[in-house]
């Protein structure tokens, strides 16, 4: 979703290019998908929880238009200051989300646009994505790509089930089978 700063309005929900081919490719290819996504907006008062809940919606609506879709999504409402576990770069929500769903994190990925989304992914356990127009980054993720149907394309192309030890580090995850 195009970052529009606090979007609390479901009409302004926008997709970013290529972000529901990337997630129809990770779907048809057995991925559970996951958004983990921090909405301090609620805890700073600019909008209630219910807002987060109906621009989830309106994404839903809009990825399903182009054929694909996401399985959950889990956001931390707090503020910056508040120190939770659940608020990226920490890990909690990607926990939450393996746990509720049985997910192995050694056989997922994290996909993310920032530095907090390679730093949860890595302390959760799964092996990271750092989309970047420059191909790389100061963030040290394990693997980089210009768009999220790149990064597709890599997850899917790549063996999930036979990770060197040294190699493990989204909340886009793979079902336990």
């Amino acid at each position: 979703m195009v970052d529009t700063g606090y979007c609390h309005e479901p009409d302004k929900v926008r997709l970013i290019e290529g972000a529901a081919e990337g997630l129809r490719l990770l779907s048809d290819g057995g991925f559970f998908l996951v958004i983990i996504t921090n909405q301090s907006g609620v805890g700073r008062g600019y909008f209630g929880e219910k807002d987060v809940v109906a621009v989830s919606s309106r994404l839903h609506e809009e990825l399903r238009t182009k054929g694909a879709d996401f399985d959950a999504l889990f956001y931390c409402p707090h503020h910056p200051l508040d120190q939770c576990d659940c608020r990226k770069p920490r890990p909690g929500l990607i926990l939450r989300a393996a746990s509720e769903y049985d997910l192995d994190l050694h056989s997922s990925f994290t996909i993310g646009d920032q530095g907090s989304d390679v730093e949860a992914g890595r302390s959760a356990g799964t092996r990271t994505i750092l989309i970047s127009q420059q191909g790389s980054s100061s963030v040290l993720a394990d693997f980089y790509a210009r768009n999220l149907v790149e990064a597709a394309e890599f997850v899917l192309g790549s063996n999930t089930f036979n990770v060197p030890q040294n190699n493990i580090n989204l909340a886009t995850a793979h079902r336990r089978d």
